[in-house]
């Protein structure tokens, strides 16, 4: 599959991710774009995120622009750095998707960019970008500001908390251990890897849940936390090694944070609306740019609204200044790890509950997801078009499930069924994969449905 933009900004397969193509991209992105003086440039561990890069911080100084150099980070760390500076920012990442792939992602000086924005970098793309003498490169630690973020806000809350941390490839592997150790938790180093794993925190596999499952029992942990590839994705298991899921994390840490207005995708899980701490909650699209577009319009509409945006991935964006229980955090509109790893764990710790009984007191509603890889996307879109557009070959595909009783096309197809069971399909809009969410009224029947539609979507179109 091509290079292209997705919600995530450029992804594509690292022989396609040519050097003119990256530079093609970061010099569209600096006309079209304003940049505020300067470039802070991350990546992640894959090892084609260093020559890419160079060849994007080459193309900033082409242009006549500062390219600073931040290393190897977290994303969020990043975009701390780059929005403290009024300055833009490109982090080298794949995210969460295989090391034969890689992509870019762009934030302007106030945040992400939009989906204005992205359509104004693809009209610049092919024009080349030519500039006076750039100011000499320069390196940054952009990591330290990040910690210090969460250690001065969490204080001690987690003290006499054993917590492990699966390492593997993730940037933030050494960061989430030092905050655990500050914030007064005994941290367990797990299963670092010198090669790039692609762990999807939305969707994990059987093997992987057997091993933070065999982990807590064998270390007796009180939770297992992680990330993803490039730490804008928490994930967090309780001391059994059941997975709370991201929207779950995101719900917790709204209400610690004593949010009021949420802004989440479609996919979310909808137990919020049964929660009575929460005024309002916007439903968007799939994608940070969609969130974050809807904060933006909460607090166009009320300036000291306590705003927060989350993904069913668990990345979670802060859109006022919030209270932590020893400090304050400024407001962080790009999707987080951190913050929803800490605040649930911080909340338990205070109400002297597990993790696991405090996602549990929450109404029952449960989620599932996974995904098809191998899948492109026109086949994907086809299909979702065929199911949209035909009642009667809807009805066919869920037969097993009951009679629809609403369906919702904000992204995807999603479905409701009497009982209130619901399956939503979606194709991916970054990489070759077709998405399966579910919702019911027990985990059991999530997975059990996500399971049965994969199956089903396999045989008609992976054939």
């Amino acid at each position: 599959m091509a290079p292209k933009f997705g919600t995530s900004g450029l992804r594509g397969l690292v022989t396609e991710l040519t050097e003119g193509l990256v530079r093609d991209y970061t010099g569209a992105f600096l006309a079209a774009c304003p940049h505020g003086g300067a470039v802070h440039v991350g990546r992640d561990l894959r090892p084609s995120s260093p020559q890419i890069a160079e060849w994007v911080m080459q193309a900033i100084e082409g242009a006549g622009v500062q390219a600073i150099d931040c290393g190897v980070l977290p994303t969020p760390a990043l975009a701390l750095s780059s929005l403290g500076a009024g300055q833009a920012a490109v982090m080298v990442t794949g995210s969460h998707i295989p090391a034969d792939r890689n992509g870019l992602k762009f934030y302007v000086p106030t945040g992400e960019i939009s989906k204005t924005d992205e359509d104004a970098i693809g009209a610049h793309l092919g024009k080349g970008v030519t500039g006076i003498a750039a100011p000499a490169r320069i390196a940054q630690d952009a990591v330290a500001d990040y910690t210090q973020r969460y250690t001065k806000a969490y204080g001690g809350a987690l003290k006499g908390l054993r917590i492990g941390v699966y390492q593997h490839s993730s940037v933030a592997r050494d960061v989430m251990v030092e905050v655990l150790g500050a914030l007064g938790a005994d941290p367990v180093a797990l299963a670092r890897s010198d090669s790039f794993i692609p762990v999807d925190t939305e969707a994990l596999d059987p093997a992987t849940r057997g091993m933070l499952a065999g982990w807590c029992n064998a270390h007796g942990l009180d939770a297992v936390i992680s990330t993803d590839g490039d730490a804008d994705r928490p994930m967090v298991a309780d001391a059994s090694g059941r997975i709370i899921p991201g929207d779950v994390l995101g719900a917790l840490t709204a209400r610690s944070l004593g949010a009021k207005v949420l802004c989440t995708p479609v996919s979310s899980n909808t137990m919020v609306a049964q929660m009575p701490e929460f005024d309002q909650v916007t439903l968007t699209r799939i994608g940070s740019p969609y969130v974050i577009a809807a904060m933006e319009a909460a607090v166009e509409a009320d300036p000291k609204a306590k705003v927060v945006g989350y993904e069913a991935n668990g990345g979670f964006l802060l859109g006022f200044e919030g209270q932590g229980p020893a400090g304050s955090l400024a407001p962080l509109m790009t999707r987080d790890c951190l913050l929803p790893i800490l605040a649930p764990l911080a909340e338990a710790c205070a109400q002297g509950v597990t993790l696991g009984a405090l996602a549990d007191a929450l109404p029952p509603r449960f989620t599932a997801a996974d995904r098809i890889a191998g899948i492109e996307t026109d086949v994907s879109k086809a299909f979702i078009a065929q199911m949209s557009d035909d009642a009667a070959a809807r009805a066919a595909f869920f037969a097993d499930t009951g009679t629809e009783t609403a369906l919702d096309e904000t992204d995807g197809l999603r479905v409701t069924f009497e009982g209130g069971d619901v399956v939503h399909l979606r194709p991916s809009g970054n990489a070759p994969e077709f998405r399966c969410y579910a919702e019911a009224a027990s985990a059991e029947r999530a997975l059990g449905l996500v399971t049965q539609y994969l199956g089903k979507l396999r045989d008609e179109l992976a054939g």
